[in-house]
């Protein structure tokens, strides 16, 4: 089976320090004011969008009835909100290509 590691935070900063040039303080300090500036802006204006990646959306789920899956009980689940990611069509393109329509 393949090796299947994901990147860690420091491989993201030292990547992002070589292609962009400078050093590793400065892409580790770029990484966290982004972070920072995405959850401001999130919980400010209800989204914010990251240019050619996608964007953070805050959204609000109604209450609904579940059920507790060890005993099969009904349970209310409260109303809340959530936090959901969507991806830009040209990334989902990219790392997922589209089906060609089938030819008649």
């Amino acid at each position: 089976m393949a090796d299947n590691k994901r990147m860690t935070q420091t491989a993201i900063v030292r990547e992002l320090a070589e292609t962009t040039g400078v050093n590793n303080r400065v892409a580790k300090h770029f990484m966290d004011s982004l972070a920072q500036l995405a959850v401001r802006e999130t919980k400010r204006n209800g989204i914010f969008v990251m240019p050619g990646i996608g964007r953070l959306v805050r959204a609000e789920r109604k209450a609904r009835t579940g059920r507790n899956p060890a005993t099969g009980e009904e349970i209310k689940i409260p109303a809340k909100r959530v936090v959901k990611f969507r991806v830009a069509k040209s990334v989902k393109d990219a790392i997922v290509p589209p089906k060609k329509a089938a030819a008649k």
